[in-house]
Protein backbone atom coordinates (compact mmCIF):
# COMPACT_ATOMS: atom_id res chain seq x y z
CA UNK A 1 0.00 0.00 0.00
CA UNK A 2 1.21 3.54 -0.87
CA UNK A 3 1.80 5.47 2.34
CA UNK A 4 3.11 8.86 3.25
CA UNK A 5 5.34 9.27 6.34
CA UNK A 6 4.49 12.37 8.37
CA UNK A 7 6.26 13.69 11.46
CA UNK A 8 4.22 13.88 14.65
CA UNK A 9 4.89 15.42 18.06
CA UNK A 10 4.20 12.28 20.11
CA UNK A 11 5.94 11.19 23.31
CA UNK A 12 8.41 9.01 21.45
CA UNK A 13 9.14 11.65 18.76
CA UNK A 14 8.65 9.01 16.02
CA UNK A 15 6.65 8.98 12.80
CA UNK A 16 3.24 7.62 11.95
CA UNK A 17 2.28 6.28 8.51
CA UNK A 18 -0.78 8.03 6.97
CA UNK A 19 -2.44 6.25 4.03
CA UNK A 20 -2.61 8.42 0.89
CA UNK A 21 -6.08 7.15 -0.02
CA UNK A 22 -7.36 8.63 3.26
CA UNK A 23 -6.09 12.07 2.27
CA UNK A 24 -7.63 11.69 -1.18
CA UNK A 25 -10.92 10.67 0.39
CA UNK A 26 -10.79 13.70 2.63
CA UNK A 27 -10.12 16.01 -0.36
CA UNK A 28 -12.99 14.43 -2.31
CA UNK A 29 -15.29 14.93 0.68
CA UNK A 30 -14.30 18.60 0.97
CA UNK A 31 -14.88 19.10 -2.76
CA UNK A 32 -18.31 17.46 -2.84
CA UNK A 33 -19.39 19.31 0.30
CA UNK A 34 -18.07 22.61 -1.07
CA UNK A 35 -15.67 23.08 1.82
CA UNK A 36 -12.77 24.09 -0.43
CA UNK A 37 -11.60 27.71 -0.49
CA UNK A 38 -13.68 29.67 -3.02
CA UNK A 39 -14.22 33.21 -4.19
CA UNK A 40 -17.78 34.35 -3.68
CA UNK A 41 -18.42 37.84 -5.12
CA UNK A 42 -20.66 40.16 -3.15
CA UNK A 43 -23.24 41.41 -5.64
CA UNK A 44 -23.89 44.88 -4.33
CA UNK A 45 -26.30 47.16 -6.24
CA UNK A 46 -23.41 49.29 -7.46
CA UNK A 47 -21.53 46.26 -8.84
CA UNK A 48 -24.57 44.89 -10.66
CA UNK A 49 -25.38 48.27 -12.20
CA UNK A 50 -21.76 48.68 -13.33
CA UNK A 51 -21.65 45.21 -14.92
CA UNK A 52 -24.84 45.78 -16.93
CA UNK A 53 -23.72 49.26 -17.96
CA UNK A 54 -20.29 48.06 -19.15
CA UNK A 55 -21.87 45.16 -21.04
CA UNK A 56 -24.15 47.55 -22.89
CA UNK A 57 -21.34 50.00 -23.64
CA UNK A 58 -19.21 47.17 -25.11
CA UNK A 59 -21.96 45.33 -27.02
CA UNK A 60 -23.52 48.30 -28.83
CA UNK A 61 -20.32 49.41 -30.69
CA UNK A 62 -19.59 45.79 -31.63
CA UNK A 63 -23.13 45.44 -32.98
CA UNK A 64 -22.84 48.66 -34.98
CA UNK A 65 -19.56 47.50 -36.55
CA UNK A 66 -21.04 44.09 -37.42
CA UNK A 67 -24.16 45.71 -38.88
CA UNK A 68 -22.08 48.11 -40.95
CA UNK A 69 -19.93 45.23 -42.25
CA UNK A 70 -23.06 43.32 -43.22
CA UNK A 71 -24.65 46.28 -44.99
CA UNK A 72 -21.45 46.92 -46.96
CA UNK A 73 -21.95 43.54 -48.66
CA UNK A 74 -23.61 43.90 -52.07
CA UNK A 75 -26.11 41.23 -53.09
CA UNK A 76 -28.20 40.51 -56.17
CA UNK A 77 -30.98 37.99 -55.53
CA UNK A 78 -33.11 36.86 -58.45
CA UNK A 79 -35.83 34.21 -58.44
CA UNK A 80 -35.85 32.51 -61.82
CA UNK A 81 -37.99 29.39 -61.42
CA UNK A 82 -41.16 31.21 -62.52
CA UNK A 83 -39.67 33.56 -65.12
CA UNK A 84 -37.88 30.69 -66.89
CA UNK A 85 -41.09 28.88 -67.82
CA UNK A 86 -42.91 29.62 -71.05
CA UNK A 87 -46.31 31.19 -70.50
CA UNK A 88 -48.10 28.24 -72.07
CA UNK A 89 -46.71 25.92 -69.36
CA UNK A 90 -47.17 28.13 -66.30
CA UNK A 91 -50.45 26.42 -65.44
CA UNK A 92 -48.69 23.03 -65.42
CA UNK A 93 -45.09 23.55 -64.34
CA UNK A 94 -44.52 19.90 -63.37
CA UNK A 95 -45.32 18.72 -66.90
CA UNK A 96 -42.91 21.31 -68.28
CA UNK A 97 -39.96 20.30 -66.10
CA UNK A 98 -40.50 16.56 -66.71
CA UNK A 99 -40.75 16.85 -70.50
CA UNK A 100 -37.22 16.35 -71.81
CA UNK A 101 -38.18 17.36 -75.33
CA UNK A 102 -38.74 20.98 -74.23
CA UNK A 103 -35.72 23.27 -74.09
CA UNK A 104 -34.95 24.46 -70.57
CA UNK A 105 -32.73 27.34 -71.69
CA UNK A 106 -33.66 30.79 -70.48
CA UNK A 107 -31.91 34.17 -70.67
CA UNK A 108 -32.52 36.99 -68.20
CA UNK A 109 -30.84 40.33 -67.56
CA UNK A 110 -29.66 41.54 -64.14
CA UNK A 111 -28.63 45.11 -63.41
CA UNK A 112 -25.76 45.75 -61.00
CA UNK A 113 -26.98 48.42 -58.58
CA UNK A 114 -23.68 49.02 -56.74
CA UNK A 115 -20.02 48.39 -57.42
CA UNK A 116 -19.19 44.75 -56.66
CA UNK A 117 -15.59 44.01 -55.82
CA UNK A 118 -14.10 40.64 -56.77
CA UNK A 119 -14.33 37.87 -55.81
CA UNK A 120 -18.08 37.76 -56.40
CA UNK A 121 -19.62 34.57 -55.03
CA UNK A 122 -22.34 32.79 -56.97
CA UNK A 123 -24.87 30.82 -54.94
CA UNK A 124 -28.03 28.93 -55.75
CA UNK A 125 -30.73 29.25 -53.13
CA UNK A 126 -33.50 26.72 -52.57
CA UNK A 127 -36.58 27.46 -50.47
CA UNK A 128 -39.05 24.97 -49.01
CA UNK A 129 -36.51 22.18 -49.57
CA UNK A 130 -36.10 19.95 -46.52
CA UNK A 131 -32.63 18.47 -46.78
CA UNK A 132 -32.87 17.82 -43.03
CA UNK A 133 -35.60 15.19 -43.43
CA UNK A 134 -34.57 12.14 -41.40
CA UNK A 135 -34.96 9.58 -44.19
CA UNK A 136 -33.21 11.84 -46.69
CA UNK A 137 -30.25 12.56 -44.39
CA UNK A 138 -29.73 8.86 -43.61
CA UNK A 139 -29.84 7.77 -47.27
CA UNK A 140 -26.07 7.83 -47.92
CA UNK A 141 -22.93 5.81 -47.26
CA UNK A 142 -19.91 7.80 -46.14
CA UNK A 143 -17.68 4.73 -46.34
CA UNK A 144 -18.70 4.08 -49.92
CA UNK A 145 -17.90 7.70 -50.82
CA UNK A 146 -14.39 7.10 -49.48
CA UNK A 147 -13.75 3.50 -50.59
CA UNK A 148 -16.11 3.02 -53.56
CA UNK A 149 -17.00 -0.51 -54.68
CA UNK A 150 -14.63 -1.96 -52.08
CA UNK A 151 -17.31 -1.27 -49.48
CA UNK A 152 -20.35 -3.50 -49.97
CA UNK A 153 -22.68 -2.67 -47.08
CA UNK A 154 -24.85 0.04 -48.63
CA UNK A 155 -28.17 -0.84 -46.99
CA UNK A 156 -28.30 2.66 -45.51
CA UNK A 157 -28.69 4.07 -49.05
CA UNK A 158 -32.20 2.75 -49.58
CA UNK A 159 -34.10 3.22 -51.83
CA UNK A 160 -31.21 4.21 -54.17
CA UNK A 161 -28.64 1.57 -53.28
CA UNK A 162 -28.62 -0.50 -56.47
CA UNK A 163 -29.99 -0.69 -60.01
CA UNK A 164 -30.32 -3.77 -62.23
CA UNK A 165 -28.56 -5.82 -59.55
CA UNK A 166 -25.48 -3.59 -59.50
CA UNK A 167 -24.49 -1.14 -56.77
CA UNK A 168 -24.75 2.60 -57.36
CA UNK A 169 -21.77 4.86 -56.66
CA UNK A 170 -22.50 7.28 -55.05
CA UNK A 171 -25.61 5.73 -53.58
CA UNK A 172 -28.48 7.27 -51.66
CA UNK A 173 -31.15 9.91 -52.09
CA UNK A 174 -28.84 12.85 -51.43
CA UNK A 175 -26.55 12.07 -54.36
CA UNK A 176 -29.53 11.00 -56.51
CA UNK A 177 -31.15 14.45 -56.06
CA UNK A 178 -28.01 16.40 -57.05
CA UNK A 179 -28.77 19.98 -58.12
CA UNK A 180 -28.18 20.39 -61.86
CA UNK A 181 -29.20 23.89 -62.95
CA UNK A 182 -26.37 25.79 -64.68
CA UNK A 183 -25.61 29.49 -65.13
CA UNK A 184 -23.58 31.33 -67.79
CA UNK A 185 -22.78 35.02 -67.35
CA UNK A 186 -22.00 37.61 -70.02
CA UNK A 187 -21.14 41.31 -69.83
CA UNK A 188 -21.89 43.16 -73.07
CA UNK A 189 -20.52 40.65 -75.61
CA UNK A 190 -17.85 39.03 -73.43
CA UNK A 191 -18.56 35.94 -71.37
CA UNK A 192 -17.52 36.12 -67.73
CA UNK A 193 -15.41 33.22 -66.56
CA UNK A 194 -16.77 31.41 -63.52
CA UNK A 195 -14.19 29.70 -61.31
CA UNK A 196 -15.72 26.49 -59.98
CA UNK A 197 -12.62 25.17 -58.24
CA UNK A 198 -12.20 25.08 -54.46
CA UNK A 199 -15.89 25.64 -53.78
CA UNK A 200 -16.03 22.67 -51.40
CA UNK A 201 -14.36 22.31 -48.02
CA UNK A 202 -10.76 21.12 -48.26
CA UNK A 203 -11.35 18.57 -45.48
CA UNK A 204 -14.24 17.06 -47.45
CA UNK A 205 -12.22 16.80 -50.65
CA UNK A 206 -9.22 15.19 -48.99
CA UNK A 207 -10.74 12.98 -46.29
CA UNK A 208 -14.38 12.18 -47.15
CA UNK A 209 -14.38 11.51 -50.90
CA UNK A 210 -12.02 8.97 -52.41
CA UNK A 211 -9.38 10.00 -54.92
CA UNK A 212 -9.72 6.64 -56.67
CA UNK A 213 -13.51 6.34 -56.40
CA UNK A 214 -15.42 6.92 -59.64
CA UNK A 215 -19.18 7.15 -60.30
CA UNK A 216 -20.65 3.80 -61.26
CA UNK A 217 -24.17 2.92 -62.44
CA UNK A 218 -25.29 6.41 -61.39
CA UNK A 219 -28.63 7.81 -62.67
CA UNK A 220 -29.10 4.78 -64.94
CA UNK A 221 -32.54 3.86 -63.60
CA UNK A 222 -35.94 4.68 -65.02
CA UNK A 223 -36.47 7.43 -62.45
CA UNK A 224 -33.75 10.06 -62.78
CA UNK A 225 -33.43 12.43 -59.85
CA UNK A 226 -31.06 15.33 -60.45
CA UNK A 227 -27.76 15.82 -62.18
CA UNK A 228 -25.41 13.24 -63.63
CA UNK A 229 -21.71 12.78 -62.85
CA UNK A 230 -18.72 12.31 -65.13
CA UNK A 231 -17.72 8.64 -64.73
CA UNK A 232 -14.10 9.48 -65.62
CA UNK A 233 -13.59 12.00 -62.80
CA UNK A 234 -13.03 10.82 -59.20
CA UNK A 235 -15.51 11.90 -56.54
CA UNK A 236 -12.85 13.98 -54.76
CA UNK A 237 -12.75 16.30 -57.80
CA UNK A 238 -16.51 16.54 -58.37
CA UNK A 239 -17.02 19.54 -56.14
CA UNK A 240 -20.67 20.11 -57.10
CA UNK A 241 -21.44 16.77 -55.51
CA UNK A 242 -19.29 17.46 -52.45
CA UNK A 243 -21.05 20.78 -51.82
CA UNK A 244 -24.47 19.17 -52.29
CA UNK A 245 -23.72 16.24 -49.97
CA UNK A 246 -23.16 18.61 -47.03
CA UNK A 247 -26.86 18.81 -46.17
CA UNK A 248 -28.49 21.98 -44.90
CA UNK A 249 -30.16 22.26 -41.50
CA UNK A 250 -32.95 24.64 -42.59
CA UNK A 251 -35.51 24.44 -45.43
CA UNK A 252 -34.13 27.64 -46.99
CA UNK A 253 -30.43 27.43 -47.81
CA UNK A 254 -27.70 28.57 -50.17
CA UNK A 255 -24.90 26.53 -51.68
CA UNK A 256 -21.82 27.85 -53.44
CA UNK A 257 -21.81 27.46 -57.23
CA UNK A 258 -18.65 29.35 -58.18
CA UNK A 259 -16.86 32.71 -58.21
CA UNK A 260 -16.55 35.61 -60.64
CA UNK A 261 -13.05 37.01 -60.22
CA UNK A 262 -13.47 40.41 -61.88
CA UNK A 263 -15.13 43.56 -60.54
CA UNK A 264 -18.62 44.54 -61.66
CA UNK A 265 -19.36 48.26 -61.95
CA UNK A 266 -22.59 49.96 -60.91
CA UNK A 267 -25.08 50.24 -63.75
CA UNK A 268 -23.69 47.30 -65.75
CA UNK A 269 -26.16 44.87 -67.28
CA UNK A 270 -25.43 41.17 -66.89
CA UNK A 271 -26.87 38.61 -69.24
CA UNK A 272 -27.50 35.32 -67.46
CA UNK A 273 -28.26 32.15 -69.35
CA UNK A 274 -30.10 29.65 -67.15
CA UNK A 275 -30.54 25.96 -67.83
CA UNK A 276 -33.63 25.29 -65.73
CA UNK A 277 -33.33 21.52 -65.20
CA UNK A 278 -34.01 21.01 -61.49
CA UNK A 279 -37.53 20.08 -60.43
CA UNK A 280 -38.73 22.09 -57.44
CA UNK A 281 -42.26 22.48 -58.83
CA UNK A 282 -43.50 19.11 -57.55
CA UNK A 283 -43.27 20.26 -53.92
CA UNK A 284 -43.73 24.03 -54.24
CA UNK A 285 -40.04 24.90 -53.91
CA UNK A 286 -38.34 28.07 -55.11
CA UNK A 287 -35.04 28.60 -56.90
CA UNK A 288 -32.98 31.77 -56.72
CA UNK A 289 -29.67 32.95 -58.09
CA UNK A 290 -27.54 34.97 -55.66
CA UNK A 291 -24.51 37.10 -56.50
CA UNK A 292 -22.74 38.40 -53.41
CA UNK A 293 -19.55 40.09 -52.31
CA UNK A 294 -18.06 39.43 -48.88
CA UNK A 295 -16.81 41.48 -45.95
CA UNK A 296 -14.59 40.82 -42.95
CA UNK A 297 -17.53 38.99 -41.33
CA UNK A 298 -18.38 36.98 -44.42
CA UNK A 299 -21.64 37.35 -46.35
CA UNK A 300 -24.65 39.55 -45.73
CA UNK A 301 -26.24 38.74 -42.38
CA UNK A 302 -27.76 41.50 -40.24
CA UNK A 303 -28.73 39.14 -37.41
CA UNK A 304 -25.39 39.25 -35.55
CA UNK A 305 -25.25 43.04 -35.50
CA UNK A 306 -28.90 43.43 -34.52
CA UNK A 307 -28.49 40.83 -31.76
CA UNK A 308 -25.48 42.64 -30.24
CA UNK A 309 -27.28 46.00 -30.36
CA UNK A 310 -30.44 44.54 -28.84
CA UNK A 311 -28.54 42.89 -25.98
CA UNK A 312 -26.53 46.06 -25.37
CA UNK A 313 -29.66 48.24 -25.25
CA UNK A 314 -31.37 45.80 -22.87
CA UNK A 315 -28.34 45.84 -20.55
CA UNK A 316 -28.23 49.64 -20.46
CA UNK A 317 -31.99 49.80 -19.83
CA UNK A 318 -31.70 47.30 -16.97
CA UNK A 319 -28.75 49.21 -15.47
CA UNK A 320 -30.73 52.48 -15.55
CA UNK A 321 -33.77 50.76 -14.05
CA UNK A 322 -31.68 49.26 -11.24
CA UNK A 323 -30.05 52.65 -10.66
CA UNK A 324 -33.44 54.38 -10.26
CA UNK A 325 -34.69 51.66 -7.92
CA UNK A 326 -31.49 51.83 -5.90
CA UNK A 327 -31.67 55.63 -5.54
CA UNK A 328 -35.38 55.50 -4.69
CA UNK A 329 -34.96 52.78 -2.06
CA UNK A 330 -31.96 54.59 -0.56
CA UNK A 331 -34.03 57.77 -0.14
CA UNK A 332 -36.84 55.82 1.52
CA UNK A 333 -34.34 54.14 3.87
CA UNK A 334 -32.61 57.36 4.88
CA UNK A 335 -35.93 59.25 5.20
CA UNK A 336 -37.28 56.57 7.53
CA UNK A 337 -34.30 56.23 9.88
CA UNK A 338 -32.85 59.72 9.82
Amino acid sequence: MDVEVRSTSGSGGGTLPVPIYRRRSNAYYRFTQQNLPACKPVLTPGLVITIFLLTGVIFIPIGLMALRASQSVVEIVYRYDTDCIHESFRSNKVAYIKDRSISKNCTQFLKVQKHMKAPIYIYYQLDNYYQNHRRYVKSRSDRQLLHGLKYNDISSCQPEESNNGLPIVPCGLIAWSLFNDTYTFSRETAELKVNRKNIAWKSDREHKFGKDVYPFNFQNGTLVGGGKLNPNVPLSEQEDLIVWMRTAALPSFRKLYGRIEVDLEAGELLSVKFVNNYNTYSFGGKKKLVLSTSGWLGGKNDFLGVAYIAVGCCCIFISLLFMLLHVRNSRIFFGKYH
